[in-house]
């Protein structure tokens, strides 16, 4: 499995040196390394895009039943891509090619499942 981020790292390290079975030891089975482990993997993601901020949640929620039509306005067409600029720290315009557009609203679609995985 890939590393999520610097807490997968740095539980790989204990494991490898038995630092993990010390502190298990030391302070028990419950010491906290798993909390420490998720916290660190967050603020610290080896994955460069960030997540949606809730009110970008809320705007791609209200586009994304209008994508299931197969057909994009132009309307949303600008709205996804001022937010694909955003998340990505990207100058994206909008295209009339399709394939650039499904594209754009594939990778919006990986972020919003990344958001919803850690936001509920």
């Amino acid at each position: 499995m890939k590393d999520k981020g610097l807490g997968d790292s740095i539980e790989k390290v204990l494991k490898a040196t038995g630092i993990d079975k010390v502190a298990k030891k030391v302070l028990g089975d419950d010491c906290g390394c798993e909390e420490r482990k998720n916290k660190l993997n967050k603020m610290f993601p080896y994955n460069k895009v960030r997540q949606f901020t809730e009110d970008e949640l809320k705007i791609y929620k209200e586009v994304l039943p209008r994508l299931k039509g197969g057909t994009i306005t132009g309307q949303d067409q600008a709205v996804l891509v001022r937010l694909y600029n955003k998340v990505f720290n990207a100058n994206k315009k909008p295209s009339s090619c399709s394939s650039c557009v499904q594209q754009t609203i594939a990778k919006l679609a990986k972020v919003y499942v990344n958001s919803c995985d850690t936001n509920g």
